[in-house]
């Protein structure tokens, strides 16, 4: 008579054990075994005999059939179903080695169903985000531009020089209005929104003068001023630059050349040396530094994700705008902070949050579950308004950077940032594995979600844990 193989069950009796509710701790009470004991079988070190079957059967009313004979056949069919991915067509892995796969290393096995399920429904949401009428695929402008400036960390040296040596010019004729009137015979003009026709800014090309909203505060009106300077004198610098990259459309075209001459307004307003020494000296004191600069909060938190100058670099930050729907109108990565490429963000992040708190800086140590930890300064900014009637929009502004560089920070100065609590945020909901995480909107991808019939967890959703 042929002998019975091992019954290895591990995953489907974690699986139970959490749908019930349960502890390691309970279940063995209710087994009358040990709390190491019920471990081993969990992770398939020791197969579940006949009686620890019966003594299943009894305590919780299984059907043995269907507790028994699930885990195994299942895995190895879908294993079988992901090696069929044109990905892996030269593996072609025999079907005893997928039986086997299913049967001994059931941990494996779900690491890599989780893995594919992950990368099938990304590939499927990035298909569908691109996707237009005829079956062709477009290419979006907005991610364009932002992995243009991202493959640079936001760094573009020929426009930082540029700009010094044109900040000493202005300097010495007593401001970006009175150069561009002694220099380029442009008069500088600040006039109502309706003659404006609501525009910020324009040049008036016949009679050479550059007309500005005279609602805009002095901050926005010297970066106006300033994103003319840049597009007159660094516009071959910045044509250099865009010959660099081959662009899908006008479109992206255009959306890059308008962050590369913002990039050079700040330049002139935040000249790279004068600016990276008062970061230094002023321990990244956002406010200080554009009270020093004549700057926006915004302007001062972009311009610290450009420091990256060999032998003069600074903190690397990650920088984010986010309006309260949610929606990202600017990213800049150069903290390798993980961002998702499409999904909503993280509610536990405090950048969803300020919008509360007009004017308040809020500080938080992240860690996302990786074990990554980040320190984040995040603020709501106002921008339109500047006159009873006209529409204002807030936004919340976040920079991120390594928990380790925190101290460095006036907000951190002192704390230990491994040891200070930290916000357990994810990427986002979809590619977030943490299971007791109250806020969830959407359950992760390629978990199975348990069934609520013997315990309802505060989470929306509760997922095996295998």
């Amino acid at each position: 008579m042929a002998e019975s193989r091992p019954l290895y069950l591990g995953p489907r009796l974690r699986r139970l054990r959490r749908e019930l509710g349960l502890t390691q701790q309970a279940m063995a009470q209710d087994l009358a075994i040990s709390p190491s004991y019920v471990a081993l079988l969990e992770r398939n070190q020791r197969p579940l005999t006949a009686d620890l079957l019966l003594r299943l059967a009894k305590s919780y009313m299984l059907d043995l059939a269907d507790f028994a004979g699930e885990d195994q056949a299942d895995y190895a069919r879908r294993i079988g179903d992901v090696l069929r991915d044109p990905i892996f067509a030269d593996i072609d892995p025999p079907a005893l080695e997928v039986a086997d796969l299913a049967t001994s290393f059931p941990g494996v096995s779900e690491a890599l169903l989780r893995l594919h399920g992950a990368y099938t429904r990304e590939q499927q949401a990035l298909a569908e985000q691109r996707e237009v009428p005829g079956g062709a695929l477009a290419h979006d402008p907005v991610t364009e531009a932002r992995r243009f400036a991202a493959a640079r960390r936001n760094y573009f040296p020929t426009l930082d020089t540029r700009a010094e040596a044109l900040a000493a010019e202005i300097a010495q004729k007593g401001g970006p209005a009175e150069w561009l009137g002694a220099v380029q015979g442009i008069r500088v003009r600040f006039l109502p929104p309706e003659v404006m026709a609501h525009a910020l800014r324009r040049f008036d090309r016949h009679n050479q003068q550059l007309l500005i909203n005279d609602t805009l505060d002095s901050a926005s009106r010297n970066f106006q001023i300033a994103t003319h300077i840049a597009y007159i004198m660094m516009g071959r610098d910045i044509g250099a630059i865009m010959k660099e990259e081959g662009f899908s459309g006008p479109t992206a075209a255009n959306l890059v050349r308008r962050a590369l001459a913002s990039y050079g307004a700040a330049a002139l307003l935040m000249p790279y040396e004068r600016f990276a020494r008062a970061v230094e000296a002023r321990g990244y004191d956002i406010e200080t530094l554009s009270r020093l600069f004549g700057t926006s909060f915004e302007q001062v938190a972009h311009r610290l994700t450009t420091l990256n100058k060999p032998g003069m670099a600074r903190i690397p930050f990650f920088f984010i705008r986010v309006d309260q729907a949610g929606n990202v109108s600017k990213r800049l990565d150069g903290a390798g902070f993980p961002f998702a490429a499409h999904g909503g963000g993280c509610p536990l992040w405090s950048v969803h949050s300020v919008f509360g708190t007009p004017g308040e800086i809020v500080t938080q140590f992240l860690e996302l579950p990786d074990g990554q930890r980040f320190f984040s300064i995040a603020r709501a900014v106002r921008a339109g308004g500047g006159s009873y009637g006209q529409a204002a929009v807030t936004r919340a502004i976040a920079l991120a950077c390594a928990a380790e560089h925190a101290p460095q920070l006036v907000y951190a100065q002192g704390v230990d940032p491994r040891e200070a609590a930290a916000a357990p945020i994810g990427v986002t909901c979809r590619l977030c594995n943490r299971a007791d995480c109250a806020a969830r909107a959407v359950p992760p991808v390629g978990r199975d979600i348990l069934s609520d019939e013997y315990r309802r967890a505060p989470s929306p959703f509760s997922f095996d844990d295998v």
